[in-house]
Parts: C-alpha cells; structure tokens; sequence
C-alpha cells in the first residue's frame, strides 16, 4: 500500500470517535481512504466535513476536549493555516493525532515535498515524528495514539511522511489484526472532559503573567516526559509486531564508523543504499535516521555521535542533511545535532547540507558527493546545496 493508504488503514483500526477533515493535496488519500471505510460500515467514526484547516483543528479541538479520541490529516499551507489552533491543541494538553504529507510552502506554489511545512511548526508544542516508509508511517500512527493518550503526556502528535515519495508509493507493508490494534491503543477516557459531570474542568482559560509563564514550564515538561514514555509505548509496540521503533536509526554506525549522514524520512533510504556500497569497498560510513524529532533525543545521540576520549576512533565527521530552509541561521536539523555536540562538548566535525527543496530528488551521486566531501575533510562553515542547478 501507499504510505497514505497506510496511515487511512492504521486510522481505520483505531476507529476515532470524531476525525475533522479538508482536502489537501498531497494529503487527501489519507482522508480520502478513511472516509470510504466509514461509508461503509467499517467504523462509527464521526467525520466533520469543515471548511478550512483552521476549522478542521477547531473542530479537533472541541472533539478532543469533550473526551473523544480525535485524528485527522493535512499538509503544507493546510498546516499553515491551523497554526494559530496548533498551540491551543497542545496548550490545552489534547492528545490529538494528526498525519502530514509534508509539501513545500508557497510562494512560489509547489505540490511536492519538503519539510518547510512541519519544521515551520516545530515549536508549536506538537511531538513530531518523522516516517521513512509507508510501513513506519502504519506503525507510528499506532503508536502516537497511545503515546498521545499517556497520562504523562497528553501531548498532540504529528506523524510526518514524504509528500508523494511515500505518500504515492506503492511499499510492501505488514498489518496488524483489528484486533491487535484495538487491544494496543485501548479504549480512551479523557481524564478533563468538559462533559465530565463528576467534576467541572476550565480548558484554554485566560492566564495572566502570575499563571502563564508555570503552565508552559508544565508544558515542557510533559514534552520532555514524552521522549521517556516514547521508549516504554515503542517497546510494547515492538513486541506485537516483531519490529523495532527507534527514536532513531543507525545503520552502519559503530565504534570504527568515522563519517555519518544524519537525515529524516525517505532520503535515509538513499543514503542507506550508497552507504551499503561504500562499507564494501572498504568506507567507514554510516547513516543516522532521526525518528523522533520532538522531543529530540539529545542525550542518546549524543553517546553515539561523541568522539572517543583519545580522538583516535570513533565517529569524527558528521554531515546532516535538512530538507527545509530556516532563513537568517543554520538548518532545523543542522541545529539540533550541534546543540546535541555542544553540550555533549564533543568536537566533531559538522557540515550542513539542504536538498530536496520542491521535490528535487536526492540523488545517489548527491550522497557520494556529501561521504567524499566529509571524507576528504572539504569541509565549510557555512550550509551546502545538493543537486542545486548552477
């Protein structure tokens, strides 16, 4: 199945109580699929057919608030234009899910992918995850939901696939029985339900600078608290389907690796391939796949991408790969992964790259490129462009 027709499938056996919806491309198979399972009987589900995105979310809002399980789909300038609810959904701790099919944001207008649409919204409060295949995008919307609903967290989550490179494509996937996914998720009862009539509850009140400023702090501690309960709801969810669910990925990395990529989604696939190639001949190169990029696993990369104490072995160069633009500083990723070697005072070598802008594709000569260039020690200060036209 597509990655669309994957998260449509996993939505499906979840069954929400409500899921508010508007088309978007490359989003709309998601919600497309889904609603075809309702119209025939295949869930109860309630779908609110809004008029925008920015009623889509406030739709998901009252739904969530009023205590039922919520889930619903968009992409670029849809998500764009939930911002203004996007912190009210997680100001409001409503563990909402939500997919994306992630796509360039106008102007000028483009349809295809890149990150410019969730990394826009990274600190909107939201946990992020990031999807490689269609089989991830199935697995993770399982796990969101019931990593949303922790008592703990009670957090809203972004479940993000390559807009038309996994959206679109055709992957062998495995699924779970209903029934496995049912008993996985459970059954949901929102513990400030506004219809609660055991005890009155105020959600999204005025708070003024007496307030505000310790109920963010709360905030981002249950986001911190995320990461932790992440590792616990990833572990069970391993155990039902034989697969394992990493807040991120290494593949080649070792003791002996000493120059990595570090990338999101479908181009890990890419860097993987070439990696595999180079290892053969003899290259000490890996990739690292970033999973879980809110709340970002800091620590743990850190013990992974840090130099041994005698600089002798051990991973000294690192490229990192975005797929969106920050203008006026260095690349979300980028960032991140510095920030991670800042305070683990590691003294890696870092180059930034950005590719894929619009949907230009990530090509295996593109990541020969960036291995050699590491390699090499054709290093800058300031952020490369791949297959850039000149």
């Amino acid at each position: 199945m597509t990655g669309a027709e994957a998260a449509a499938e996993a939505m499906r056996q979840i069954e929400p109580g409500v899921v508010p919806v508007y088309p978007i491309t490359p989003q709309t198979p998601i919600v497309e699929n889904f609603a075809l399972a309702q119209a025939v009987g295949k869930v109860k589900t309630e779908i609110i057919t809004a008029e925008s995105e920015h009623s889509v979310m406030s739709a998901a809002i009252g739904a969530a608030a009023a205590g039922t399980r919520t889930m619903t789909a968009t992409s670029s300038a849809g998500l764009a234009l939930m911002y203004e609810i996007l912190g009210v959904a997680s100001g409001m701790r409503l563990p909402i899910v939500m997919n994306v099919a992630n796509r360039a944001i106008s102007a000028p207008l483009n349809i295809h992918c890149d990150h410019s649409d969730t990394i826009g919204v990274r600190d909107s409060g939201w946990i992020q995850i990031f999807c490689e295949t269609a089989q991830e995008v199935y697995d993770s919307t399982v796990l969101a939901v019931k990593l949303a609903e922790h008592a703990e967290v009670l957090l809203p989550v972004m479940v993000n696939q390559d807009g038309f490179i996994t959206s679109h494509l055709l992957e062998n996937t495995e699924i779970l029985p209903d029934a496995a996914v049912k008993s996985f998720v459970g059954d949901y009862r929102y513990p400030y339900s506004l219809f609660s009539q055991d005890k009155a509850v105020t959600l999204g009140a005025l708070m003024l600078p007496d307030s505000l400023f310790e109920t963010k702090v709360a905030q981002a501690e249950a986001m911190q608290k995320a990461g932790e309960v992440y590792g616990k709801v990833a572990g069970e969810l391993e155990k039902i389907t034989q697969r394992k669910q990493p807040k991120f990925e290494l593949f080649q990395v070792d003791k002996n690796t000493e120059a990595v990529i570090v990338t999101m989604s479908s181009a890990a696939g890419t860097a993987k391939a070439v990696a595999k190639r180079l290892a053969k001949k003899g290259q000490k190169v890996g990739v690292i796949k970033i999973k879980l990029f809110r709340p970002f696993p800091r620590e743990e990369l850190a013990a992974v991408l840090q130099n041994l104490p005698d600089r002798q072995a051990g991973i000294t160069k690192v490229a990192v790969l975005d797929r969106a633009f920050s203008f006026g500083s260095g690349p979300a990723l980028y960032s991140e992964i510095v920030q991670t070697l800042h305070q683990a005072k590691a003294n890696n070598n870092v180059q930034s790259y950005i590719f894929g802008i619009g949907g230009r594709d990530l090509r295996e000569v593109d990541v020969k490129q960036v291995y050699s260039e590491l390699l090499g020690n054709n290093l800058s200060q300031e952020t490369k462009y791949l297959n850039l036209n000149q």
